[in-house]
C-alpha cells in the first residue's frame, strides 16, 4: 500500500507539471524521466513559492542586481520600440484654466479682442450693427473688464513680480501717463468705437485694433498711486507660465494625429560580449493611410578592434552631392568603417572602458535607496497612467515577476553625477596621461601637427575633459539631466531569474519641450524586449547576406577616405559646397584661436 500511495503521490506530482516542457522520453526509462520530471516541478515551484512570499523592497533590489549581473555575460537579441504619447498633455490642457495669450503682458489686450471679436461675430449672425444699443451693455462690460485687467496686471508689475516684463514694458507702460475721471473715459470710450467704426473699412481687426488703442490710452486713469495686488490676481499672473491657450490645445492634438500616433522607433539586434560584437538595425517607421515611409540604419560595432560601422548607402547621396563629387556608386552595397582606436590609445583601453562603465553601475545602484524599488502584480501595468502603449503592454503582462524602480528627477541627477564621477576617476586613475592634455591652451594645440590634432587619443583627452568640466559644474553637458523628470523603469523576469524585458518611462521637460515646440505631459515609453540568439538569426534581415559582417572587402575606411578626400580639395577638385567648406576651415580654426 505505501509502494503504490507513493506512486499515486508520484504520479499526481508529474499531473501539476504538464506546462514544463520537455524532449522525448520514448528512449528513457518511465522512472527516470518520472524523476527528472517531479525535480523540474520542484525547482519551478520553489521559484515561484520565492517569488509569491518575499515581496519586500531588499528582495526585489537584489533580484534585479543579480539579473542585471546574468545578462551581461550572456549574448541575447533583442528589440526596443520607442512610443512618444501627448494625450496627457492634451487632458491636462483642457481641464485647465485657459488663458488668451502665450505671454502674461499680453494677456489683457489679447482677452479683450477676443471678446470683442466673439461679439462682433454674435452681431453679424443676428444681421446686426455691434454699435447698436441692444450693444451697450456688453461692450460697457468689455471695457471695464480690460480697465480692470490691465490695473491688476500693472500692479503686479509694478510691484517687481517679474522682472523681465518690467523691463520689457518699460516704453509701454510710458503712454499712461494721462489721467481723466472714469465717467469722461466711458463717454470718450463709446465715442470712439463709433467714430473708428464709421472710418474703418469694417474689417474685425481694424476695428479691434483701433478700439484698443484708445482703450490703453485712458487704462492708466484708473491706476491708483500705490499699487495694491489681490492675492487671486497675485496668483494667476505668477502662474501664467502654466497655463494653455486655445491654440496651444490644437497644436497638441494637430501633434498627435500627425506625428505621434503614425511615428513608430524601433531598434533590434544582437550582443554577444564573447564574440565582441554589438548590432543594431535602427529604423523609423511613418504609417498614414497614404504614406508608408521607413527609414533603417545598421550599426555593427566590432569590440575586439575597436571599430563601429554605419551602412554607406544612407549618406552616399548626401555625401555625393556635397562633397566627393568622384564618389559615383563606390558606396553601393559598402559599410563605412569608423576607428574608435587608431593605435594611439593605451593598450587594452577599449577593456577598460567597458569594466569601468560597468563598476561604475554598479557602484551608483548599490547605494539606491531601497525604497525605489518593489515588486508589482502584471494588473498594476494596465493601470499605470498615462496608460502603456498597447502593443508594449502586451508583451509586458507574460512574465508574472515584475520589478518597478521609481527615481525622482533629485535621485535621477545625483544618480548621474555620481556615475561620471566614478567611471572618470576610474579611467584616468589607470590611465593618468590621458587628463595631460585637458589644460593645454591653444599655443599648445597650435604647436600640434595637423595630423596629430584628430587621433583618438587626443579626442578622448578631450572628452575626459569635458567630463571633468561637467563634474565641476563648469560645462553644459549635464544641462538636460539637471531639468530631467522622474523616471520609471520596470523589469519582467522569469522564473530563471532572466530579463525577458525592460520598460523606461520618462516624461519630457520643460527645457526639452520648449526645444521641441511642445509642453510638458509628453511621456516617452521605450520598451526592450531579449530572446535567445538563434542559430539561422540575421543581424540585418534587409542586408545581402555577403554584407552581414563587416570586412576589408565590403567597407571604406573613413580615416584613408577623409584624407584622400582632403588631398583632392587641395589639389583644387571638388564640388562647389566642400570647396566652401575646406575653404573656411582654415579661416574657422583662426577665429576659435583668437577667441580663445
Amino acid at each position: 500500500m505505501k509502494a503504490m500511495s507513493k506512486k499515486l503521490s508520484n504520479m499526481n506530482k508529474i499531473s501539476q507539471c504538464r506546462a514544463v516542457p520537455y524532449k522525448s522520453i520514448l528512449s528513457i526509462n518511465a522512472v527516470l524521466a518520472s524523476t527528472l520530471l517531479i525535480t523540474g516541478c520542484q525547482s519551478t515551484n520553489l521559484a515561484q513559492s520565492n517569488t509569491i512570499t518575499n515581496q519586500t523592497p531588499t528582495a526585489a533590489k537584489t533580484v534585479l542586481a543579480n539579473a542585471l549581473q546574468q545578462q551581461r555575460r550572456q549574448s541575447f537579441s533583442y528589440h526596443a520600440n520607442l512610443e512618444i504619447n501627448n494625450d496627457q498633455q492634451v487632458s491636462t490642457m483642457q481641464s485647465g484654466q485657459l488663458v488668451a495669450s502665450n505671454y502674461v503682458d499680453d494677456n489683457c489686450d489679447d482677452t479683450h479682442d477676443q471678446a470683442y471679436a466673439a461679439l462682433l461675430e454674435q452681431a453679424e449672425a443676428l444681421d446686426k450693427d455691434i454699435l447698436d444699443s441692444d450693444y451697450d451693455a456688453q461692450r460697457a462690460a468689455l471695457k471695464q473688464s480690460y480697465l480692470n485687467c490691465d490695473q491688476a496686471y500693472r500692479a503686479w508689475d509694478s510691484n517687481g513680480y517679474d522682472n523681465e516684463v518690467s523691463e520689457a514694458s518699460a516704453d509701454y507702460d510710458d503712454a499712461y501717463t494721462d489721467s481723466s475721471n472714469t465717467d469722461s473715459s466711458n463717454d470718450d470710450y463709446s465715442s470712439a468705437v463709433i467714430t473708428e467704426y464709421s472710418e474703418s473699412s469694417s474689417t474685425t481687426d481694424s476695428l479691434i485694433i483701433k478700439e484698443n488703442t484708445t482703450v490703453k490710452s485712458l487704462a492708466s486713469s484708473n491706476a491708483p498711486n500705490v499699487p495694491v495686488v489681490s492675492p487671486s490676481d497675485q496668483q494667476r499672473f505668477e502662474d501664467y507660465d502654466n497655463k494653455s491657450t486655445a491654440l496651444d490645445i490644437k497644436k497638441a492634438k494637430l501633434l498627435d494625429a500627425y506625428l505621434l500616433k503614425p511615428l513608430s522607433i524601433n531598434a533590434q539586434g544582437m550582443y554577444q560580449p564573447l564574440a565582441g560584437r554589438f548590432t543594431m538595425l535602427a529604423s523609423a517607421q511613418y504609417q498614414a493611410r497614404n504614406n508608408q515611409t521607413s527609414v533603417n540604419q545598421p550599426i555593427y560595432v566590432d569590440f575586439k578592434t575597436g571599430s563601429i560601422y554605419l551602412w554607406a548607402d544612407n549618406f552616399a547621396l548626401f555625401n555625393s552631392e556635397l562633397l566627393d563629387d568622384k564618389l559615383g556608386t563606390k558606396w553601393k552595397n559598402k559599410w563605412l568603417k569608423i576607428a574608435i582606436d587608431d593605435g594611439t590609445l593605451p593598450k587594452g583601453f577599449g577593456r577598460t572602458v567597458i569594466k569601468s562603465h560597468f563598476e561604475a553601475l554598479d557602484r551608483t545602484y548599490e547605494t539606491a535607496p531601497v525604497s525605489q524599488f518593489s515588486f508589482i502584480a502584471p494588473n498594476i501595468l494596465s493601470a499605470l497612467s498615462p496608460k502603456l502603449p498597447q502593443q508594449q503592454l502586451a508583451p509586458m503582462l507574460q512574465n508574472n515577476q515584475i520589478v518597478r524602480r521609481d527615481r525622482s528627477a533629485e535621485s535621477y541627477q545625483q544618480f548621474y553625477r555620481d556615475y561620471m564621477t566614478t567611471f572618470y576617476n576610474l579611467v584616468t586613475t589607470q590611465y593618468p596621461e590621458l587628463i595631460d592634455a585637458q589644460d593645454n591652451d591653444s599655443n599648445e594645440d597650435d604647436a600640434r601637427p595637423d595630423t596629430d590634432k584628430f587621433t583618438s587619443k587626443v579626442l578622448v583627452q578631450r572628452a575626459l575633459a569635458s567630463v571633468k568640466k561637467a563634474i565641476d559644474g563648469d560645462s553644459k553637458l549635464l544641462a538636460d539631466v539637471e531639468s530631467s523628470s522622474a523616471v520609471q523603469e520596470l523589469y519582467g523576469i522569469d522564473n530563471r531569474g532572466h530579463i525577458k524585458w525592460q520598460h523606461l518611462r520618462t516624461q519630457i521637460t520643460s527645457s526639452e519641450a520648449n526645444s521641441a515646440g511642445v509642453n510638458d505631459g509628453v511621456f516617452m515609453d521605450v520598451l526592450q524586449q531579449y530572446s535567445s540568439v538563434g542559430g539561422q538569426d540575421l543581424a540585418f534581415p534587409n542586408l545581402p547576406a555577403e554584407s552581414q559582417v563587416p570586412n576589408a572587402s565590403n567597407s571604406i575606411d573613413m580615416r584613408e577616405y577623409g584624407s584622400e578626400l582632403a588631398e583632392y580639395y587641395r589639389e583644387g577638385n571638388g564640388a562647389i559646397i566642400g570647396k566652401m567648406m575646406f575653404n573656411f576651415m582654415p579661416i574657422i580654426k583662426n577665429k576659435l584661436r583668437s577667441s580663445n
